[in-house]
């Protein structure tokens, strides 16, 4: 699923600005889609352009026009169509992990960093869980709610790990061992 149909899924949710959309990225989608205006504000462009979504300029006194979207009945289809793959695709991007993958070329210390940085990022999220829950999660619907706790299962597999496993990376750096 791209960021079109993704922010096409957000406006049924109500009409929303690309900044509104950029919101719910970092917040409710923030652990599992990553999307930044640089690739919302195509989208929003492509989904008007192709008349899945309608614009309505709103002025502001002293700003730019704020542009409020709305999802059109041939965005809902598109999105219907859309949400009928019975094989999306399941893909991790992960900065950590591909560092992580050479920790043994970085001084110790620098990896002991990088850990505690992760954990503290999980820390966030797991914050953020918990007033979701206390505040909204039980009007989200079923679909959010089990994405949001799919999400909480990885935060705390993810911190789990780390700690029992975070002295594994404590060794001497091989390319230091071989460059001395």
């Amino acid at each position: 699923m791209d960021v079109k149909t993704v922010c096409l899924g957000m406006l049924t949710n109500g009409p929303a600005s690309g900044y509104d959309l950029k919101k719910e990225f970092e917040s409710s989608f923030a652990h599992f889609f990553a999307a930044g205006y640089g690739s919302i504000y195509p989208a929003l462009s492509w989904l008007l352009d192709n008349d899945l979504v309608s614009c309505q300029e709103i002025p502001q006194e002293g700003k730019p026009d704020r542009k409020v979207y709305r999802i059109s009945e041939e965005g809902h289809q598109f999105l219907l169509k859309a949400l009928k793959n019975t094989e999306p695709c399941h893909k991790i991007r992960s900065e950590f992990l591909a560092t992580m993958c050479f920790a043994h070329l970085m001084p110790p210390e620098d990896v002991q960093v990088i850990l505690d940085h992760r954990l503290a990022e999980i820390a966030s999220f797991q914050c953020m869980v918990r007033e979701f829950e206390q505040e909204c999660v039980a009007e989200w619907p079923a679909g959010a709610q089990f994405v949001l706790g799919m999400g909480k299962a990885i935060a705390e597999a993810m911190e789990t790990y780390i700690k029992e496993n975070r002295h594994t990376l404590a060794a001497e750096p091989t390319a230091r061992k071989a460059a001395g």
